[in-house]
């Protein structure tokens, strides 16, 4: 190989440090994530006493979407990471869940899609709560066909990932 085409090749590998700014974003969207879930929490516990059952368990799953999108950022910024920036040794970090750390594309693929549905999931079943409060019903269509759609999106990419395992098995 030329000298200039292993240049061009030690450039383009070493260009994977420029996803490391984009990393150092999604933690620091952690802490605003952090900040939110703690005001919202404050604010759901100074209207208890004065908060139905129905606006109390919306204010609930408005925080579980809060910490479901947290995770979301956590696996994507791990998988980011270990996929494209620098191997993660496990043996080096003994006391890491391995669901962590150890994530191909399969399975981001899937905690992905698995995360985005329970989220939109969530905010579909407070918008069903909320429904006598709102005008416009015609959207609970959407709020639940959104989900739906990364349902069957996921189904699709399961059996696209176990049709290609079967043909690499053959292969080998």
């Amino acid at each position: 190989m030329r000298r200039s085409e292993r240049g061009f090749e030690a450039a383009i590998f070493l260009s994977r440090w420029l996803l490391a700014p984009f990393l150092v974003g999604l933690f620091c969207s952690l802490l605003l994530l952090i900040y939110r879930f703690v005001a919202d929490f404050y604010a759901l516990a100074l209207e208890l006493p004065r908060l139905q059952w129905h606006d109390l368990v919306v204010g609930v799953l408005n925080l579980i979407d809060v910490s479901l999108v947290a995770n979301l950022l956590l696996i994507v910024t791990f998988s980011a990471y270990d996929n494209f920036i620098r191997k993660i040794d496990p043996a080096d970090h003994p006391d890491w869940p391995a669901g962590l750390i150890v994530v191909d594309f399969s399975a981001l693929k899937e905690k992905l899609l698995g995360s985005i549905v329970i989220i939109a999931a969530v905010d579909a079943l407070a918008w069903y709560l909320d429904l006598e409060k709102l005008s416009d019903t015609s959207k609970l269509g959407w709020a639940i066909g959104f989900p739906l759609m990364f349902v069957v999106s996921m189904l699709m990419l399961a059996v696209a990932d176990r049709l290609g395992r079967r043909a690499n098995d053959k292969v080998e």
